[in-house]
């Protein structure tokens, strides 16, 4: 059977996996390819260093150069993590004439033009399933299998460290901190889990999906987010009372503005969605993604969104297509990351619409109520309903739960504003999206 040479770059979990895949699976591989993909370096900074998988004799090798001469080797699985040295490595690879597969959204999400335009400039092509959503396809399916369609909106789970937290809090009533320590000591939470809880790592993976799904060229940080770490279990109770849970959505929303123009609405943030519908199931670390096209309508992907053979998975899938000649001819297809890709910008966060949850500690005094309702009224929010529970003994607080009526997200944060100035208000309201 005719060989292609393929190489990896970093053997940490992934990579052990995708080592494991190519290794022990070879006949599988060969068998969706019509080839074989033989494993012919991995290049790690340590040789001494322990890894989860058994090499071939001379496959192992700390020197890049080894893959960047060698001629024969055709597809790349570059699987650090990081900018740097990774953006470099990955233009190295590229220059050296391979085609290169990646798991890290972090570098597209910061670097996705430059390396895009230079592949394109090259005749090269760069796969990234396994960037987003670990082990779903979620890109393949949104880059070819809708390609009938118009993307009217995008709601996902995408971290997967996020959504155990959230669902641990749900189900046994743990504080934020103990859930966290909990998610470390399983290995769904990093040491330093700050890029996971603060809703930058699922506004990476939204910046991908929007520009695949919508053609917006928008970068990360632009993004408006936030994040769980300052979730209260205050917060996650009132939600269950009411029938709600609470995720960290990543939205990506097609939208039309008074004068008709088209902008996508793009957020990360803490989400009260309705109990039963098939987001608010998705527990654990698990990831779900739920697109609606104007052909197809409503689509739910579901599955393990990190982990090392579901990220494995993808990596080789990619590969495979790689190998095989169909991820070149999508890639100049696409135009991904391109100025004449680019079809829609981002609209003004302020005027998107929606209902919102919003939690404020009063003193517990008369017309304390009448105040919030005016803050809200000089908005132009009306309320759907409230929420209060009795204060304890000898308190002087009471939390006021307020769940509006659809408003604008510039509405609801100057009401805000506006009621944190107020004498009888203790501390900064908590505002979250509903999504019913």
């Amino acid at each position: 059977m005719e060989k292609t040479k393929v190489a990896i770059i970093g053997l940490g979990t992934v990579g052990s996996g995708v080592a494991r895949l190519l290794l022990d699976f070879g006949d599988r591989t060969a068998r969706h390819a019509g080839r074989t993909l033989w494993l012919e370096k991995a290049v790690v900074r340590n040789l001494a260093g322990s890894r989860d998988c058994e090499l071939p004799e001379g496959v192992l090798t700390d020197q890049l150069q080894d893959v960047i001469v060698d001629p024969e080797i055709k597809v790349v699985a570059q699987l650090i993590g990081g900018l740097e040295p990774a953006r470099t490595i990955m233009l190295q690879l590229l220059e050296s004439g391979k085609d290169v597969v990646t798991a890290n959204k972090a570098l597209l999400a910061e670097h996705g033009p430059e390396i895009f335009d230079r592949a394109r400039e090259l005749g090269r092509c760069v796969a990234f399933e396994a960037s987003v959503a670990g082990g779903i396809p979620i890109i393949a399916n949104i880059g070819q299998c809708l390609s009938a369609n118009q993307l009217q909106s995008l709601h996902g789970i995408l971290n997967g460290t996020s959504n155990f937290i959230l669902s641990k809090m749900h189900e046994d009533g743990s504080a934020y901190d103990e859930v966290v320590a909990e998610a470390q000591r399983l290995g769904y939470a990093e040491a330093d889990p700050a890029m996971d809880v603060d809703g930058t790592d699922a506004a990476q993976k939204l910046a991908i999906l929007a520009h695949l799904g919508f053609g917006a060229r928008v970068h990360w940080a632009e993004i408006p987010r936030s994040g769980i770490d300052t979730l209260d279990l205050a917060d996650v109770r009132n939600a269950q009372e009411m029938g709600y849970k609470i995720k960290l959505l990543a939205v990506a929303q097609l939208v039309v503005d008074s004068t008709g123009n088209e902008g996508l609405e793009l957020h990360v943030s803490p989400t009260l969605v309705k109990s039963g519908r098939p987001l608010a199931e998705v527990g654990g670390p698990y990831n779900a993604i739920r697109v609606v096209g104007d052909a197809v309508g409503q689509l739910l992907f579901y599955g393990p969104g990190a982990g090392q053979m579901p990220t494995a998975s993808a990596v080789v899938a990619d590969m495979i297509d790689v190998a095989v000649g169909r991820s070149p001819i999508t890639f100049r297809t696409l135009e991904l990351w391109s100025d004449r890709q680019a079809r829609v910008a981002p609209a003004d966060y302020a005027n998107a619409r929606g209902r919102f949850y919003l939690r404020v500690t009063v003193d517990d005094s008369p017309g304390v109520l009448a105040q919030i309702t005016q803050a809200l009224g000089e908005q132009d929010i009306s309320i759907a309903s409230v929420l209060q529970h009795e204060p304890e003994t000898g308190g002087q607080a009471i939390s006021l739960v307020i769940m509006t009526h659809e408003t604008t997200e510039g509405a609801a944060s100057q009401a805000s504003e506006k009621m944190s100035k107020l004498a009888c208000v203790q501390t900064p309201p908590v505002r979250m999206w509903v999504r019913d």
